[in-house]
């Protein structure tokens, strides 16, 4: 049975999750007031204050590997930041951003212009009077909590909204906000990175430095021994001090 991926546009507000006991449920979206199908599950995350793309397939490891940080799929947003930002930002985020848990890796960033495309935000987003704000595309190969908008507060300019457009080869493309298009895994199965859909989870690179292990446990047992005498025949060195 092919295996088969959902690209939903996560609207604003709506929770990655299908139920939700919390006391604010009455507040706010779960993906069960827009995905009909069955057996379908989220692969990844997209914060309920965050929109845009978010991936469901109705097999376990597919969904596995697509929310596992090790295979490493780049995930593109467009951000909108109070104030205008300037190239001095744009490189750090290129280069790297220290963050209270480590620095992130090089990312790609750049400014671009107003997506004229883009469907208005309900509700919308809190600006001040005399700040302009500015647009850039994000992409970074991490997911750490909440790391766009820790990443633009680092360098001086606030997320005010985040929408991701693309995780890997799946793009959020003209999908409208609560919409969803079913995709077949072997539509998109030639841009995927080596070894994203192999049986075995862990890397070569991981199972050649298990392997290599092995042989050092081997040497270590041999010198040991090596060190070790033998302890030979008593009687027989009794009778060579004897005999002395």
């Amino acid at each position: 049975m092919p295996i088969s991926i959902l690209l939903f546009n996560k609207p604003y507000n709506v929770l990655c999750q299908f139920t939700d006991h919390s006391d604010l449920a009455e507040q706010r979206q779960t993906l069960a007031e827009f995905i009909d199908q069955k057996n379908f599950y989220a692969a990844g995350r997209l914060d309920r204050d965050s929109e845009g793309l978010l991936l469901l397939t109705d097999n376990g490891k597919l969904q596995q590997r697509i929310a596992d940080p090790e295979f490493k799929l780049p995930k593109t947003y467009l951000v909108q930041v109070e104030g205008e930002i300037d190239a001095q930002a744009l490189s750090r985020l290129q280069s790297g951003v220290d963050l209270k848990d480590g620095t992130t890796q090089p990312a790609q960033a750049k400014k671009v212009n107003d997506p004229k495309w883009l469907w208005p935000r309900n509700p919308p987003i809190r600006e001040r009077k005399n700040i302009p704000t500015s647009w850039l595309e994000l992409t970074i190969k991490e997911g750490k909590n909440r790391q766009v908008r820790r990443m633009t507060a680092a360098v001086g300019f606030p997320t005010l909204r985040l929408i991701r457009i693309a995780i890997g080869p799946w793009k959020l493309g003209n999908l409208n906000p609560g919409e969803t298009q079913a995709l077949n895994l072997d539509e998109v199965k030639s841009t995927l990175p080596p070894g994203f859909l192999t049986n075995n989870v862990k890397k070569v690179s991981e199972r050649k430095t298990a392997s290599s292990r092995r042989p050092d446990k081997k040497r270590s047992t041999a010198n040991t021994q090596a060190r070790r005498k033998p302890p030979g025949n008593r009687s027989n060195n009794k009778q060579r001090r004897r005999k002395s």
